[in-house]
């Protein structure tokens, strides 16, 4: 069941990327690596319409990819995306389970692994791995946003 793999995004980074690891681990061949992206691309939470802003479009993607962040009281980030295509959905979930719920200096230090050990890099269509390499470095860049307001408090 896809949202399996969204409990488990919950835990300690090495624990999501695990998860995610875990949950390629049946994938035998390119073609139900993409099956698997499609699954979670459908499966990503509704998107609000008013974080449909410039400021959120990842640069770099195929297709328009929305990529927004929200800090949490207890100071951890979460995301939400949102594409009007599924391997571009499915990829910005794999980013979002990676780093939602950590802190900003937590998404700053994790390296995604799962990317090169899945062979995604090279599985992936250049645009579409450049996509998901611009989806890393966008969440990045709103964790250092919100680093730096903080400590400005």
């Amino acid at each position: 069941m896809t949202n399996t793999i969204f409990i488990q995004s919950h835990g300690l980074p090495e624990e999501r990327q695990q998860a995610i690891l875990a949950f390629f681990s049946g994938c035998n061949d390119e073609q139900a690596k993409y099956q698997k992206i499609i699954e979670l691309g459908a499966s990503l939470p509704s998107f609000s319409e008013e974080c449909r802003l410039e400021d959120n479009i990842v640069q770099g993607c195929q297709s328009i990819v929305y990529l927004d962040c929200k800090q949490a009281s207890d100071g951890t980030l979460h995301f939400s995306a949102s594409s009007e295509a599924l391997i571009s959905s499915g990829l910005a979930a794999l980013a979002i389970i990676s780093y939602s719920g950590l802190s900003p200096e937590e998404v700053l230090q994790l390296n995604p692994y799962f990317i090169e050990k899945l062979g995604l890099a090279q599985s992936l269509t250049p645009g579409r791995s450049n996509g998901l390499a611009s989806m890393i470095t966008l969440i990045k860049q709103k964790a250092l946003h919100f680093l730096l307001l903080q400590k400005q408090r």
